[in-house]
């Protein structure tokens, strides 16, 4: 007979998993012992990172689809339990000009970036309520902040985005469930981005790993020091 101890672990949900950010969280929760259930669109990625990295498990969806997105979540509950920390980190964005944003693709991104987000809410929230603890930390863009030219067809979104995440923080907070909303202002040092930019320095991308840190850190706040916007953004980025 096994006298081996079994030591459940803390459960992370990263929805928006891509190579960037969502594997900087991904990586980061790990490393401090727990099992992160990933959400992603792309199930071949999702699979292969599931590969690369214990502890983790792949749920491939589009959270546009709300059906399946709701299914999905339940599904993630069943066979993992209600997550500690739900990190939301879904995004769909169009630029350009404002003639040149359809209609579809700008509700297109609200259905991800702001819908999204009430969905995860309400699947998940009321079961933190009454547990009487949780973490929803919700990732932004300066866009959340201020409309400029050629990103009216995302900006508004992450601004209705930022505006739901303080509404959820003020009602779920008194409950024990901490929402944050990280604002990134900065390029995201992933290949596309050097890809576009190959002349930009180093010293400008914001690391991943380094956002995924102070994610970590947010979501694990005493709640007698919780806070609800959190901005990061490389030491030369002019704000």
């Amino acid at each position: 007979m096994s006298n081996a101890i079994i030591i459940e672990r803390p459960h992370c949900l990263v929805i928006g998993v891509g190579p960037g950010f969502g594997m900087g969280c991904v990586r980061r929760f790990v490393a401090e012992g727990y099992h992160v259930s990933m959400i992603a669109r792309h199930a071949g990625r999702l699979d292969a990172w599931q590969r690369e990295h214990a502890n983790t498990a792949a749920f491939p969806v589009d959270v546009a689809n709300v059906e399946g997105f709701v299914e999905t979540l339940q599904q993630i509950v069943t066979a993992h339990g209600l997550p500690d920390v739900v990190i939301y980190n879904a995004a769909k964005a169009s630029f350009g000009n404002y003639l040149k944003i359809t209609p579809a693709d700008f509700e297109k991104n609200f259905s991800v970036n702001t819908t999204g987000l009430l969905v995860a809410a309400q699947a998940l929230a009321p079961s933190m309520v009454e547990r009487g603890s949780g973490a929803l930390i919700v990732t932004g863009n300066t866009g959340a902040m201020r409309g400029t030219p050629n990103f009216v067809g995302w900006s508004p979104s992450k601004a209705g985005q930022r505006i739901l995440s303080e509404s959820l923080a003020r009602e779920l907070g008194p409950h024990g469930v901490h929402v944050a909303y990280v604002v990134v202002d900065a390029l995201i040092d992933m290949p596309f981005a050097r890809k576009n930019r190959p002349s930009q320095p180093d010293d400008t991308y914001a690391k991943p790993d380094d956002l995924a840190e102070t994610v970590f850190n947010t979501a694990v706040q005493p709640r007698s020091a919780w806070s609800f916007l959190v901005e990061l953004r490389p030491f030369g980025e002019s704000w």
